[in-house]
């Protein structure tokens, strides 16, 4: 069965909502649970995303309360955190290793950290028993793929564009796919401008996909109440996750 990730801004629109949110999703479908960490500059991500981060930093989100929501979160569901490397290199590597492990997190996501700068990273973090996700974008040529996806854990996270998330660009991976497959078992998930609309598509071939912007809209939505926005991304959860294992 094809693996469902699902991203959501962690303290958006606040921190009680972020592990109800969490829990429903994980009774929804979704496999592993990227919790974002909000961050002034997100530069991988589109307006979608970038807006809930502004608006948790606005509401005072700080670091403390993904360490406290993710140990609510992350016994029930296989959890990451995903954040840009400013925090990870403020806070100190050491730091978030030994937090996600004390709250049973199983790695990060690191978008903006180039696969030869997370070297010395990556060690400590899998000498912690944790993962780095490495990421494979449509750029990359044979040799960059081989190089990154030899040793790769947990799985690959392939970019479905050059671009931003929640951009809904396309384009024909089939190629990328088959070139990572010959140098590694380990699972692709496709992530960027995945939702309800694409999913079947987008999960040709791979193993999973990366579900964001979908999620985060809709936690944006001013018109719906808490319980009626966890009750939307649920049935996106369970619509996505039927739509890939067609």
């Amino acid at each position: 069965m094809k693996k469902l990730v699902a991203y959501i801004t962690t303290g958006f629109p606040d921190l009680e909502f972020t592990i109800d949110a969490s829990l429903a999703l994980s009774e929804a479908g979704v496999d592993t649970l990227e919790l974002g960490m909000p961050f002034s500059d997100p530069v991988a991500d589109g307006p979608v995303i970038e807006s809930a981060n502004l608006k948790a930093l606005q509401n005072g989100f700080k670091l403390e309360h993904l360490f406290e929501a993710s140990a609510k979160i992350a016994p029930h569901i296989d959890t990451l955190w995903m954040g840009y490397f400013n925090p990870f290199y403020h806070k100190g590597i050491d730091t978030f290793i030994t937090e996600a492990n004390k709250a049973g997190v199983h790695g990060f996501i690191i978008p903006d950290l180039p696969f030869e700068e997370a070297k010395p990273y990556k060690t400590l973090i899998e000498k912690a028993d944790l993962n780095l996700i490495d990421f494979i974008a449509p750029t990359d040529s044979k040799a960059r793929i081989e190089q990154i996806v030899t040793n790769a854990k947990k799985f690959i996270y392939l970019v479905a564009y050059a671009g931003i998330t929640g951009a809904g660009k396309s384009e024909d991976l089939q190629e990328i796919i088959t070139d990572i497959k010959t140098f590694t078992d380990t699972p692709v998930y496709v992530g960027f401008g995945v939702d309800q609309n694409t999913a079947q598509q987008k999960a040709q071939g791979v193993d999973g996909v990366i579900v964001g912007s979908a999620f985060v809209k809709v936690l944006l939505d001013d018109s719906l109440s808490n319980t009626q926005k966890i009750t939307k991304i649920s049935a996106i959860a369970k619509e996505i996750k039927e739509k890939i294992n067609l």
